[in-house]
């Protein structure tokens, strides 16, 4: 049964798990900036146009109380969080191809 449950923690969706949802948001912005950062300027195109797209997307919705959200953002925030989860937890992979 050694090794048939990999319980790494691999983006800071699921590391910030239980913590408040501003929290969770900001966390995981930070994590795809540096990623888009990180793949350069020539970097995998498809990769930089999805983060890109992401934060357009979480920059538009984090307006007012990010600590406070209503609750109509504050369940778009939620599916933003869940629908980006795993983005460019690879791009250091693809950009070296």
């Amino acid at each position: 049964m050694a090794g048939a449950l990999d319980c790494r923690i691999l983006n800071s969706t699921d590391a910030t798990r239980g913590q408040p949802l501003g929290f969770r948001i900001l966390a995981r912005k930070d994590e795809l900036e540096d990623a888009l950062a990180d793949l350069g300027p020539h970097g995998n195109t498809l990769t930089r146009q999805a983060i890109a797209t992401a934060l357009a997307t979480v920059y538009a919705l984090m307006t007012g109380d990010i600590a406070h959200p209503s609750d109509v953002v504050a369940r778009d925030l939620t599916r933003w969080l869940e629908r980006n989860k795993h983005l460019a937890e690879n791009a250091n992979y693809a950009n070296r191809g």
